[in-house]
């Protein structure tokens, strides 16, 4: 399983909002059942093979052009371990908790 942050940036719009086309990708996502995923303030985590991943990002990517925005920028981080192939979103961050609730 791999997991990745996605953002997806409609550039040329007239005004500074960017939920039309967010709610868009969110619709899109829905509409899905390749990858799990989860929207938060900065963009949209996703979890599931990572072919599957490329495969969503690639649609998304073009929602603001579709939307008749001229240009779409996208910013994809990607992470896969093979030393922990089922690790999901929860996973990372129920670690980084359990470090926390040491202190």
């Amino acid at each position: 399983m791999a997991t990745a942050d996605l953002t997806v940036l409609g550039l040329g719009r007239a005004e500074a909002s960017a939920s039309a086309y967010v709610a868009e990708i969110q619709r899109r996502l829905a509409a899905q059942d390749e990858v799990r995923y989860r929207m938060h303030a900065m963009g949209t985590s996703l979890e599931g093979d990572a072919e599957a991943i490329l495969r969503v990002v690639a649609q998304l990517h073009r929602v603001p052009l579709e939307l008749g925005l001229p240009r779409a920028y996208t910013v994809l981080k990607l992470d896969e371990r093979t030393d922990k192939p089922d690790q999901t979103l929860d996973d990372k961050v129920a670690s980084v908790e359990a470090r926390l609730a040491e202190d």
